[in-house]
């Protein structure tokens, strides 16, 4: 009986905040008609560098994050009606052109009584990760909380019947870990108007152009709907369902930290700017590019590739799979070597980037033992060497042949970190171009003081004949005075 009090009033507050999101846009629009940007900047558009640059210090300084892809989509697990469907598994719905009604059937075998919030922020932080986005919703518009707008939720559709979303947050606080929502503003295949693009799938990967300015228009060409429920208004769909649930999440979870929008299917500078007013209300909040209308964000995000120069003068951040999906399937099996997540994470550091790495729980809430064993084996390496990742910059140099570098600038000078991937057999380590004479080098994993020597090259260590770590040896080296380093043609 209290299921059913509790949708009705679900039904009533659905309308009341209908009408009431109705006259307040037309308010907004009588009074912006004349000033709507073309290309929104909220919330920051009057920001400075100096307060843009203290705005995003803690996010630069972290360098590694978890993104967690968890919903209904893990119950089918990459099968639908006995065949195995191609491509990203919280995809499904989409790829298998599921019907809306069969597809919410999923929710009641969508139970995770082995979730465990506490030990996944544990988990990400022994992994040396600083930071945790979660889908707060997904393209099949299945909300992980318990949102007013909606049954189409955790605690309305599910046997589990609790929001997912404030004991991650809380245990995110306990353990000073940075938390962030990911929301998908316009794709939804649920709701009545939402977005429903079709974007190709190569190797089980979603792909986007790698410009921002080229989104809009790719995915207004890969539009479509397979079921009639689908059919609706956007702008009605964004104002009854997207503006008020991204209000819940921003509102109800205390401090957030990202706000990750996906994707911009159908979003213009119009449709953007109607979320101004919930957004540019969280302080120090830092946004993506996905959002559309032009609305740039603070962070470029490239998907499943590491930029082979990195971003001129924007933050960046590459979001990447540890097997071949987001959501979990069960019988993907194609695991990243800890070696090649590693090196990964220090190519990203390298180029000036962040890294945010993907875990895919299960309908019962545990996360993929595969996933629990790299992270645990990342966190051994950062353990020891994780000072060469958190609050570096990027490498001077245009190429090493060896391995990667990171520099960090200190009070005394600056030290360059390289990271050794192919370790000389020779036992000396040539950094080419390299004109600084060098005040102190030694080994991060045994404190090893490394002797050095100027020649024309550049500068060589003398390295002893065995790495410390297989993965990546690191050599901190101590700089005096502006670097001078001259570039290979």
């Amino acid at each position: 009986m209290s299921r059913v009090i509790r949708h009705v009033s679900k039904s009533l507050f659905c309308g009341i905040a209908v009408l009431l999101s109705v006259l307040a846009l037309a308010s907004c629009k009588v009074s912006q008609r004349a000033s709507t940007p073309s290309a929104p900047a909220w919330p920051y558009a009057n920001e400075t560098k100096e307060q843009k640059d203290a705005r995003m210090a803690w996010w630069r300084d972290a360098r590694f994050g978890m993104f967690i892809h968890w919903g209904v989509y893990s119950v089918p697990a990459g099968t639908y009606n006995g065949q195995q469907i191609k491509g990203i598994s919280e995809w499904i719905m989409n790829r298998g052109k599921i019907p809306v009604a069969e597809y919410k059937a999923y929710a009641k075998e969508f139970n995770p009584v082995k979730y465990d919030p506490d030990a996944w922020v544990r988990l990400a932080k022994e992994a040396g990760m600083k930071y945790i986005v979660i889908t707060s919703k997904h393209h099949d518009g299945f909300a992980l909380f318990d949102s007013k707008v909606t049954d189409w939720d955790v605690v309305d559709a599910t046997p589990y019947g609790k929001d997912l979303l404030k004991p991650l947050a809380e245990a995110c606080r306990r353990h000073g870990m940075k938390f962030g929502f990911y929301y998908s503003q316009a794709q939804d295949w649920s709701h009545p108007g939402g977005a429903a693009a079709r974007k190709p799938v190569k190797d089980g990967y979603d792909t986007l152009p790698a410009d921002a300015d080229k989104i809009d228009a790719y995915t207004a060409e890969h539009k479509g709907h397979w079921d009639p429920a689908q059919e609706g208004d956007m702008d009605e769909y964004l104002r009854s369902i997207a503006m008020p649930q991204v209000k819940e999440i921003l509102s109800n979870y205390g401090d957030i930290a990202i706000l990750w929008w996906d994707t911009p299917t159908g979003m213009n500078p119009e449709r953007a700017a109607m979320f101004e007013p919930v957004v540019g209300q969280v302080p120090g909040i830092i946004t993506n590019n996905r959002l559309g209308g032009g609305f740039t964000g603070d962070t470029e995000t490239p998907e499943q590739r590491i930029p082979a120069t990195g971003f001129v003068d924007r933050d960046w951040e590459t979001c990447m799979t540890m097997n071949s999906t987001w959501g979990f399937k069960s019988y993907d099996q194609n695991w990243k070597s800890t070696e090649t997540l590693l090196r990964n994470l220090i190519d990203i550091a390298s180029k000036g980037g962040n890294y945010l790495l993907n875990v895919g729980p299960t309908s019962e809430g545990e996360i993929p033992q595969a996933s629990i064993d790299r992270l645990k084996e990342v966190g051994q390496w950062m353990k020891v060497n994780g000072r060469s990742i958190y609050g570096t910059t990027a490498s001077p140099f245009a190429n090493l042949p060896w391995g990667r570098c990171t520099t960090k600038e200190t009070k005394n000078g600056t030290i360059l970190f390289f990271h050794v991937f192919d370790w000389p057999t020779d036992g000396k380590l040539v950094v080419p171009g390299l004109k600084n004479s060098i005040k102190k080098a030694r080994l991060l994993a045994t404190g090893q003081t490394v002797q050095t020597q100027s020649t024309a090259e550049g500068a060589t260590l003398m390295l002893p004949a065995k790495s410390p770590d297989p993965i990546a040896a690191v050599i901190a080296v101590r700089i005096d005075g502006p670097l001078a380093i001259e570039q290979s043609q």
